[in-house]
């Protein structure tokens, strides 16, 4: 141990950060070569949170949570050097391919020039000709659209009402970036941003297929279907993310995201970073109105000058700060957030390679989407309503042992699947019900590929109460609280605590539920170390 190291255990750290998952890895990692002493503190036995890497069955392991990486910035990963810590791509450019309902199967078109476009414009003609011509305008125009907000997403969102001249600032580049578009275009975004997809998409599409695998994205891992108003903003947030992260379409890491969680590892160590695994924060401390360290289970106390937590709002200004701290106001507000997740995770050991119909073997390895239509996942978002499981729920499906084979035994597969719409209140009680949900999935999977449940060794569903229990998500929600209008932006997650800040002075906000959302980013990560620092200077 360094001379510094052990003053700063002997002393307390500069920073802790709560929670070991990629956001809160990225901060620590920012802060460390910042020359802060931090020290990272994670419940489980491994990095990652819900990125991580899970062995569900003897031999089988998958992404425990999110299946790719396309929307981390390119530019963060460079600036950790992720790949010298050790993360690699099993697949890059994964395309995304959607299933029928009869059987056939439609790749979808990514951004302009990508390797995959001529075929997928092809096959689009082939469907509709009015399609496969309107299509290239309306992904070019979004791409502006997302290109625009992107900034918007990377930087810390100015404050409402401030009359600080940075804030002032920051509402003019915003303005900006929404003048530069042109009186058209920008128009046309202050036209559709509050917009529902299935408005934007019936305007231009007839295709039903395509229809419903765009909207599927717009409403993926949210509380919401293709008819609830925001869903364009949800998509051009999608888009945004993907337009910084520079690699054409999704990446499969080697290894499973739990890779890319042990890259961020040894980037915070290497910046100088401690990290503790199985230690699990039961509160942070606060002395004269300030964060002043945490309180482990086990009764440990350790100091520190700021305190930075991964967790999301409801867990960090309920559960481990107590609202003893805080207003009453305040309280109510955070108490209001919508943190409920709709979407779950099914994971399957194969004893050999799915076979969907009308998908071309070559293609296994894409991002597979069912979601026929746009009323079939209307229909599937009613179910969950009257908390149910949906009948036919939207899936994305990913083979990831096409690519990485050292996932399975040799010769085994597995399949793994965001099964959406999966409520966190089931009306019969999980105790009763899980095993019906588990089923009306694995149903639609077979559908689509016939034969599929007699190839099953062992199955996994992920609904939103486990991860709760497992990942210490309030809700179980993707996002830690909803991506809608009044919980985005400079009110994510509420007023009071944006800008990755708190009313409990030290105490800062790394974690999904602050500006931009979730989605294996690491901006708010990144940001919130940022926030931190220019406080400090």
């Amino acid at each position: 141990m360094s001379v510094a190291a052990a003053q700063s255990r002997a002393g307390g750290y500069d920073c802790i950060v709560v929670g070991g998952g990629h956001n809160g890895l990225t901060c620590a990692a920012y802060l460390a070569r910042a020359g802060r002493s931090v020290l990272v503190l994670e419940a489980a036995a491994r990095l990652g949170g819900a990125a991580a890497t899970r062995e569900f069955a003897p031999g089988f392991r998958v992404s425990a949570g999110p299946q790719f990486l396309h929307l981390m910035p390119q530019a963060l990963r460079a600036e950790l050097r992720l790949e010298a810590h050790g993360l690699k791509a099993a697949a890059s450019a994964v395309g995304t391919v959607a299933l029928a309902s009869d059987g056939s199967a439609l790749p979808i078109a990514g951004p302009l020039g990508s390797a995959h476009e001529p075929a997928a414009l092809a096959a689009l003609a082939a469907r509709s000709g009015n399609d496969a011509e309107a299509w290239p305008g309306f992904r070019r125009r979004l791409d502006r659209f997302a290109a625009t907000l992107a900034p918007l997403i990377e930087s810390t969102p100015p404050r409402l009402g401030s009359e600080a001249w940075s804030d002032r600032l920051a509402l003019l580049r915003l303005g900006w970036q929404v003048r530069r578009l042109g009186r058209r275009d920008m128009r046309e975004l202050l036209r559709i941003i509050g917009m529902n997809v299935y408005d934007l998409l019936e305007e231009h599409f007839e295709t039903a297929l395509l229809k419903g695998a765009l909207g599927f994205d717009a409403v993926l891992g949210v509380n919401f279907g293709p008819r609830s108003p925001g869903t364009v903003l949800t998509q051009l947030y999608r888009l945004a993310g993907e337009s910084r992260a520079g690699h054409g379409g999704a990446i499969q890491v080697s290894g499973g995201l739990g890779a890319l969680s042990d890259a961020l590892g040894a980037a915070a160590r290497a910046a100088g970073a401690t990290i503790r695994l199985g230690a699990k924060v039961a509160r942070i401390d606060v002395a004269q109105d300030r964060a002043s360290g945490v309180v482990l289970d086990s009764g440990e106390r350790i100091a520190a000058r700021a305190v930075i937590s991964s967790a999301d709002p409801k867990s960090t200004f309920l559960r481990l700060l107590g609202a003893e701290h805080l207003d009453t106001g305040f309280v109510r507000k955070v108490s209001h957030l919508r943190t409920r997740g709709l979407a779950a995770k099914l994971h399957l050991a194969l004893d050999r390679a799915p076979a969907f119909s009308g998908l071309d073997p070559g293609r296994l390895g894409s991002r597979l989407v069912i979601a026929p239509s746009l009323a079939y996942l209307e229909q599937a978002y009613d179910h969950s309503k009257y908390g149910e499981c949906s009948a036919a729920p939207a899936l994305e499906i990913s083979v990831p042992t096409v690519a990485d084979s050292a996932l399975a035994p040799a010769g085994r597969h597995v399949l793994s699947a965001i099964v959406q719409y999966v409520p966190y209140a089931l009306a019969a009680g999980w105790a009763e019900g899980r095993q019906r949900c588990m089923d009306l999935a694995i149903d639609t999977l077979e559908r689509h590929a016939p034969g599929l449940r007699r190839s099953i060794i062992a199955a996994e569903l992920l609904a939103p109460p486990d991860l709760e229990r497992e990942f210490g998500i309030t809700g179980g929600h993707w996002h830690h609280a909803d991506l809608a209008l009044d919980q985005f932006y400079m009110v994510r997650p509420v007023p009071g605590a944006t800008q990755y800040r708190t009313p409990v002075g030290g105490l800062y906000l790394c974690g999904a539920g602050c500006h931009p959302g979730g989605g294996v980013m690491g901006i708010a990560g990144r940001n919130a170390a940022h926030q931190l620092l220019a406080d400090a200077a």
